[in-house]
């Protein structure tokens, strides 16, 4: 048998803590599937006397994981610690330029500075593996780098924060506002004390840039990611979707289109009938469109310390075997250049709610808006409480009242230009929240 491949774990969280143990566990597995011995040789972090609930005493402990990046007992660095810059950027700089194979979780690393780290793992022949960035324990990234190889994937889409898809499935079940279901989130642990980077979309967008890369052979561009987050999302948003046959989702969705390829993260309303839609809680799921297998739904756990742990150690037995490839696919010089596709080209029906002053021309107003822009709608719903109708029967109040439309297929930039109107005629309160629609 071959020399046991050495583990070093810089940043011994919830995620090192369960790496630790799972390969404790299976150490005897892991041997007889990759034909060497697997075994953790160092650990790296802040505190050495917290209480991590495993013994962490048989391993070379270092405060510094730069210097575990260069320890001659480390063959691979397992970077945990998360962030874009800092310790996390130079342990797994460092680790690369030392030779050593390099597993890391970190989305906001790779998001940002993944073409060039992939770049220095190819010139040194060695790994940098990512199974764990991107869906938690789905190995998503393992199928679209080898299991589609024979696929040509036109569009990949799918629920990739379960912070966000837990908030979102607690105020369809509850009528709860969203407000509430975060500060519920927050103690529950599933939402960060600063709930921004979840729910504002942006750790979607990391996600999303680097499964755009290996599903279309392009180069990373993280910035070309249009972003909304789920923050102004309402019951009634929620109320309105069911009644029409939807669910609202936080999607990210990466397509090829005629002018190039479109990346949005976004809140989406999509068929109650289709696959992602009966995803619920914190699960993830990733759903991906290609010319042989058609369709084809991954959906399992996005976070957790085991789940996460999981999809780490697929790589490091990739690398055990002796089984790894260019990071994205194929080498960086070898990614096609991003054309980006914009937002105001992106072309599909459209759910948009405006608070309408209940007087006469209102609707009227709204309707010929869109009439001039060449949109044309599904339906127009006009919904007063039932506090509203018993204040006032005939409906001539003049009070705000929430008016929902449902387009046909336009374009963003048609629908924007038409709610400009809108809402400079006058008969609208606030700005219209729109929600894009994604048909099975």
């Amino acid at each position: 048998m071959n020399a046991p491949l050495r583990i070093g774990v810089a940043g011994v969280g919830t995620v090192g803590t369960s790496l630790v143990r799972l390969l404790a566990r299976q150490e005897n597995a892991l041997a007889s599937r990759c034909g060497r011995a697997v075994r953790v040789a160092a650990v790296a972090a802040r505190s050495k006397n917290k209480d991590r609930g495993v013994d962490l005493s048989r391993y070379r402990w270092f405060d510094d994981p730069i210097a575990l990046a260069k320890a001659d007992e480390v063959d691979c660095v397992v970077e945990l610690i998360g962030g874009d810059e800092g310790p996390a950027k130079a342990t797994v700089e460092t680790a690369l330029s030392a030779g050593k194979h390099v597993v890391t979780a970190n989305k906001a690393l790779l998001a940002k500075h993944g073409l060039a780290l992939a770049r220095a793992a190819e010139d040194r022949g060695v790994a940098l593996a990512f199974e764990a960035a991107a869906a938690g324990g789905i190995p998503v990234i393992k199928a679209l780098r080898e299991a589609l190889s024979g696929n040509a994937i036109t569009r990949i889409y799918g629920i990739l924060n379960g912070t966000c898809n837990y908030i979102l499935s607690r105020m369809e079940e509850e009528g709860l506002a969203f407000a509430d279901c975060l500060a519920d989130a927050q103690r529950l642990g599933y939402a960060e004390a600063d709930p921004t980077f979840d729910v504002g979309g942006f750790d979607t967008a990391h996600k999303l840039a680097l499964l755009t890369s290996l599903a279309f052979g392009v180069e990373l561009d993280a910035e070309a990611v249009h972003v909304e987050g789920i923050s102004t999302i309402a019951p009634l948003d929620l109320k309105m979707a069911s009644e029409l046959g939807y669910r609202i989702k936080l999607l990210g969705v990466a397509e090829r289109t005629k002018t190039g390829i479109e990346q949005r993260v976004h809140p989406t309303m999509v068929p109650k009938s289709s696959s992602i839609a009966q995803v619920m809680g914190v699960t993830n799921a990733v759903t991906i469109d290609a010319d042989a297998v058609r369709e084809l739904t991954l959906v399992g756990p996005g976070a957790g310390g085991d789940a996460t742990a999981s999809a780490v150690v697929a790589d490091i037995a990739d690398i055990a075997r002796g089984a790894f490839g260019p990071p994205f696919g194929k080498p960086v010089a070898r990614l096609d250049a991003m054309t980006r596709a914009p937002m105001q080209r992106h072309e599909g029906g459209y759910y948009v709610r405006v608070t309408a002053f209940d007087r006469p021309g209102a609707a009227a107003s709204i309707v010929t808006r869109m009439a001039e822009a060449n949109i044309s709608l599904e339906s127009i719903v006009q919904h007063r409480s039932e506090a509203a109708v018993k204040r006032d029967p005939s409906g001539r109040s003049g009070a705000p009242v929430p008016v929902v439309l449902i387009t046909y297929a336009t374009t963003e930039s048609a629908l924007r230009a038409a709610l400009d109107k809108v809402i400079a005629d006058g008969f609208v309160e606030a700005q219209p929240q729109v929600i894009r629609i994604e048909r099975e």
